[in-house]
């Protein structure tokens, strides 16, 4: 049994459920998602609240069931509250900033400037903002999914290194230092 799965998903007052056969919509003050839905997976609303069960007792099936509940409650927090991720960069002469480009959808290009002879350009995908300020970039959305992966690809333009710690990295990652050769000779 799920225990994850097993617990109702409460819906706020100001967010719209929408649930077909294979499709749910979740429409907030945010903004709104959507996820197709797996045949084993049955998704009812009662009494403003969600509840996901497995269509039969097989191993796929209840595997899903806390894999969905999870997926539906991330859609239902981020049209409501949305997601942020915190993005450090440490080196001499980095830096960031957010320009308006209309060629781009949302309308908002990331320009980070972090050791190579050319500004790297991250364009924001809709429903992604970028706040770029001091030596931190905060990615926020309503779509959990986007922004990590949106966070991921900044992070891969320069990940951090394990000598002297330049590179981009998120605020609560801890990056464990190597000693460089003097430390080794001497020791």
């Amino acid at each position: 049994m799920s225990r994850i799965g097993k617990q109702p998903i409460k819906v706020p007052e100001n967010v719209e459920i929408k649930i077909s056969k294979d499709l749910i919509s979740i429409k907030g003050p945010k903004g709104e998602l959507s996820r197709n839905l797996h045949p084993d997976v049955i998704i009812e609303e009662k009494d403003k609240e969600i509840l996901v069960k497995p269509k039969n007792d097989s191993r796929e099936s209840r595997a899903l069931w806390g894999t969905y509940r999870s997926l539906i409650n991330s859609m239902v927090k981020g049209v409501k509250d949305g997601f942020e991720k915190v993005l450090v960069y440490e080196g001499i002469g980095f830096k960031s900033e957010v320009k308006n480009d209309s060629s781009v959808e949302s309308g908002k290009v990331l320009e980070l400037n972090v050791g190579f002879t050319h500004p790297v350009k991250v364009p924001a995908p809709k429903g992604i903002d970028f706040k770029a300020e001091k030596n931190q970039i905060t990615v926020s959305g309503f779509d959990k999914e986007l922004v990590g992966q949106v966070a991921a690809n900044i992070r891969k333009v320069k990940p951090p290194e394990p000598y002297k710690g330049k590179g981009i990295r998120y605020k609560d990652e801890i990056i464990l230092r190597k000693a460089g050769k003097k430390a080794v000779t001497t020791g």
